[in-house]
C-alpha cells in the first residue's frame, strides 16, 4: 500500500466577520484568544505565541500561500477546512472561498461541515446559542450541496477512490441525516462524481447506538477527542447523557441552568498515556475508522480555570509516536488518509504551524516520521 498522507484540520477563524464583532467585540479573531492565555500552574506552557509574532490574516492570499509552501516543506498533504453553514448562513468561509479563487495555491483540501449550533460555551457555562441550524429544511440540502460542489470540481479536492471526500462533524444531532446523505450521494451522481466519501468525526458519534453508521463510508478516530470518549464506560457514558437529557430539560421547562451551579476545575491528562492508547487501539474495521493524531491539547486560552490540559506533550515523543501511528494506517487500517488535529488550532494547543518555543520542531518530525516508511 502506498505512504499515507497526512490531512491536518484547520481552523479558519484568523480573519474577522461581522457576526463575531457583534458577538465577541470589534476586531475579533481567534488570536484574541490566544492572546489571553495564562499560565495556571508551575511549568505551564501559556501564552502561545506563533514564531516572529505571527499573528496573520487569513483574507491575505499572502498567508495561504505560506501556509501550503510551509504544509507541502515537511510533508503535510492536505488541509480540512472547517465549513460553518447554517441553512444558508454561511461564516468563516471566506478562506477556502480565497483558496478556490488562486488555484496556483498548490495544496490539497477537503471540507469538515462542523454543524453544531454556535455558543457562547468557550467563554461561559451558559452555552447560550448565537446561531443555530435546523436540518429539517430539505431545500437546504440541494442549497448546501450546490455550495460545496464548487469545491468538489476542484482539483486540488481531496478523494477517495476518485469520490469527493466530505466530512460531518457531529451528525447524529442532524435530523433526517440518512436522507440527507442519501440525497447528496444521488445529487453527486447526477453531477458527474462517482460518488462520495462521506465519514463522521467527533468520537460520541462513533460510540452512539442511536446513529446508523451504515449510512456512512466510515468515520475517523479524532483525536485526543476519541481516546477521551472511548476511556469511558458504557455505563458512565449512560449517565452523562441522561444528565444531560436532564439539565436540558430543567433549562427549557423552567429556565433551571444546572451548569451555572456547578464549578468546573481545570482537567488533565497525560499526554503518553492518549497516544498509547492511540497506538494500541484495534480498530473497529466494520466502521472503517481512518486513524488519527494530535499534537498537543491545552484550551485554557479559551476556557481559562474551566479547560483542560494534557501534559507531557514534546516534539521528539510527537514523531516517535507519528511514525508508530502511519506505519499502523498502512498495516492494519489499510487507509489512505491520517487525520491529525491540528494546521493551526492555537486556541486549543494543536499547531503544527512554528511557534516561538519550539519553532518548526512538530513540524520537523512529522516529516522525519513520513520519510521513516520509505
Amino acid at each position: 500500500m502506498n505512504q499515507p498522507k497526512v490531512l491536518a484540520f484547520y481552523l479558519p477563524q484568523f480573519h474577522r466577520v461581522e457576526e463575531n464583532d457583534r458577538w465577541w467585540g470589534e476586531g475579533f479573531t481567534e488570536w484574541n484568544n490566544v492572546r489571553q492565555g495564562r499560565p495556571l500552574y508551575e511549568g505551564h506552557y501559556q501564552p502561545r505565541v506563533p514564531a516572529d509574532e505571527n499573528y496573520y490574516n487569513l483574507l491575505d492570499t499572502r498567508t495561504l500561500e505560506w501556509q501550503a509552501t510551509l504544509a507541502r516543506q515537511y510533508g503535510v498533504y492536505g488541509f480540512c477546512f472547517y465549513h460553518y453553514w447554517f441553512n444558508g448562513h454561511k461564516l468563516l468561509e471566506k478562506p477556502m472561498e480565497l483558496l478556490l479563487q488562486n488555484r496556483d495555491i498548490d495544496i490539497r483540501y477537503c471540507v469538515s461541515w462542523a454543524n453544531e449550533n454556535w455558543t457562547n460555551g468557550w467563554v461561559s457555562d451558559d452555552s447560550d446559542i448565537l446561531i443555530s441550524h435546523d436540518n429539517s429544511d430539505e431545500a437546504d440540502w440541494d442549497r448546501h450541496f450546490d455550495y460545496l460542489s464548487q469545491f468538489f470540481e476542484d482539483e486540488r479536492y481531496v478523494r477517495v477512490d476518485g469520490r469527493p471526500l466530505v466530512i460531518i462533524y457531529h451528525p447524529s444531532i442532524l435530523q433526517g441525516i440518512d436522507r440527507m446523505l442519501s440525497r447528496w450521494r444521488a445529487l453527486a451522481i447526477e453531477r458527474g462524481y462517482s460518488g462520495l466519501e462521506i465519514v463522521y468525526q467527533l468520537g460520541m458519534d462513533h460510540f452512539d447506538p442511536s446513529l446508523d453508521h451504515s449510512v456512512f463510508d466510515g468515520g475517523i478516530e479524532f483525536e485526543p477527542n476519541f481516546s477521551a470518549v472511548e476511556s469511558q464506560s458504557v455505563s458512565s457514558r449512560t449517565t452523562d447523557r441522561l444528565k444531560g437529557v436532564f439539565s436540558n430539560h430543567l433549562k427549557l421547562k423552567f429556565g433551571i441552568n444546572l451548569s451555572k451551579m456547578v464549578r468546573r476545575r481545570l482537567s488533565f491528562r497525560n499526554y503518553d498515556e492518549v497516544w498509547q492508547s492511540i497506538l494500541e487501539r484495534v480498530p473497529d474495521t466494520e466502521q472503517k475508522m481512518y486513524p488519527g493524531g494530535f499534537v498537543d491539547w491545552d484550551n485554557t486560552a479559551r476556557k481559562g480555570s474551566r479547560g483542560s490540559v494534557i501534559r507531557g506533550a514534546s516534539p521528539e515523543k510527537f514523531g516517535r509516536y507519528m511514525a508508530i501511528l502511519l506505519r499502523r494506517a498502512q498495516t492494519i487500517y489499510r487507509k489512505e488518509f491520517v487525520f491529525l488535529f491540528a494546521w493551526n488550532e492555537w486556541g486549543e494547543g494543536g499547531y503544527l504551524e512554528p511557534d516561538e518555543r519550539y519553532g518548526a520542531a512538530y513540524l520537523e518530525e512529522l516529516r522525519r516520521a513520513l520519510r521513516s516508511l520509505d
